[in-house]
């Protein structure tokens, strides 16, 4: 347990980019951390119950937002902080009621509603996208007629490439919302598709990067720029490659997209996770989100040595931070991330083998394999679908290259389609801005 006598902490805790072992670690010795979660949520109960006796919790479970607010009141934070998209809202009511640093609450809005921040951007003159909100299956062909095709379906709130595909024709809209809005009540924005210039990163690479940014008094600092293997139909992200394949001058063109971006939705706080696509027109932001991203904080420290979840504390609390050194701790070497996803439909799958011996390959230094109980999978799950991750370094970009292209035909050999494919999904996208065909649930 971290000593009384260091400030302390909330951590709006929910399931997200940092898991609560992790953020304890970065704690030691510069804060201590009180969990604010509802501690029997299926979604992170299980990792809960790993910390158990090292960490205090205060539950939240059945307080609406202002009882939420005056628990936190009474633990004295000196700090507070979320690495939970769904948690963003919360965590800034908290931070406006105790007075502390962090989004305010019409910027913790636009970073967690995909419309209202196309709008900002646009307003700022950041960027400008077409786009609109669509509920019902009827309101389909007005939507895309102001849209325009291929377009992209999206939940107005959400995170992981969850039910986000191509849309190609009003049909496929009208049967997609009938599938995804059974209450009625879920909004989706239907936005334009943004072409992808496949030469900006070169082949075997997907066409966009992610920008990580420490914000302090709303100046962003990049911290790094995360390169992407090829993404898996309809638009799930495979990983992050540090360092990114960009030539220095793209590079700087999406590093001032994003700090624009961050200006604009008026940042003032913490660690920003910016999807940059690469088009034919040069950058344009795929989103901004309010909170670190996914698995960045693991590569940035393999890579260079720096703790991303401590920054993110030491920003909470208002102390000084440091940008990741140029001096890396694997020379120039490249780091990478890599998710597995099944086929989407029932599958059978092969060989145990062929995955226990992913880790033994060159170039992978560990495989942590989970997989399902039941081998199906669902494209409409975005990243949760994936079912492991393999993680390693390699000399260059081309070396990298070449291993991903073995790992492939390692899990080609693996899968085994069963007899009855599955129907109904949409025309999803590959890395070039092409429609492709794939098996569907």
């Amino acid at each position: 347990m971290a000593h009384s006598a260091l400030p302390t902490v909330l951590v709006v805790h929910g399931q997200g980019s940092a898991t609560a072992w992790r953020v304890l670690s970065a704690a030691r010795g510069l804060c201590r951390v009180v969990f604010l979660c509802e501690p029997g949520n299926p979604a992170y109960q299980a990792e809960l119950a790993q910390i158990d006796g090292h960490a205090e919790i205060a539950d939240t479970t059945g307080l609406g937002e202002e009882e939420v607010c005056r628990l936190a009141e009474g633990l004295r934070p000196a700090g507070v902080v979320t690495f939970s998209e769904y948690r963003l809202r919360t965590t800034a009511a908290v931070a406006e009621h105790c007075g502390l640093r962090h989004h305010s609450r019409a910027t913790a809005a636009a970073l967690t509603d995909k419309y209202r921040q196309r709008q900002m951007l646009s307003d700022a003159g950041v960027q400008h996208t077409a786009c609109g909100l669509v509920r019902d299956p009827d309101e389909a062909a007005a939507a895309l007629a102001r849209v325009g095709t291929p377009a992209v379906l999206k939940p107005r709130h959400g995170a992981g490439s969850v039910d986000t595909c191509l849309i190609t024709s009003a049909d496929q809209l009208r049967t997609l919302l009938g599938e995804f809005a059974t209450d009625g009540q879920r909004e989706f924005v239907l936005e334009e598709f943004l072409p992808g210039d496949p030469t900006r990163t070169g082949p075997g690479w997907a066409d966009f990067v992610s920008v990580e940014s420490l914000v302090v008094d709303g100046e962003p600092r990049t911290a790094a720029i995360s390169g992407k293997p090829p993404m898996v139909p309809p638009f799930r992200e495979t990983g992050h490659v540090l360092p990114a394949p960009l030539a220095p001058g793209l590079a700087a063109e999406a590093e001032g997209l994003a700090q624009a971006a961050v200006r604009a939705l008026g940042i003032r706080h913490g660690i920003t996770h910016t999807e940059v696509k690469l088009t034919p027109h040069g950058p344009r932001i795929i989103e901004v989100n309010g909170r670190l991203g996914g698995l960045i904080a693991e590569i940035v420290q393999r890579r260079t040595g720096y703790d991303m979840v401590a920054a993110a504390l030491r920003l909470a609390l208002g102390l000084p931070v440091t940008e990741p050194a140029p001096a890396r701790l694997h020379g120039d070497r490249v780091t990478f991330q890599y998710l597995l996803f099944p086929p989407t439909g029932p599958l059978r799958p092969g060989p145990p083998s062929l995955l226990d011996g992913l880790g033994d390959l060159p170039g992978v230094d560990l495989a942590d394999l989970r997989p399902p109980a039941e081998w199906h999978t669902d494209w409409r799950r975005g990243t949760l679908g994936a079912i492991g991750t393999l993680y390693g370094s390699a000399a260059d970009h081309t070396e990298l290259r070449a291993l991903l292209g073995r790992i492939g035909e390692r899990m080609d050999r693996f899968w085994r389609a069963a007899d009855t494919p599955g129907a109904g999904a949409p025309r999803p996208v590959d890395t070039v801005g092409n429609s492709i065909d794939v098996p569907t649930c």
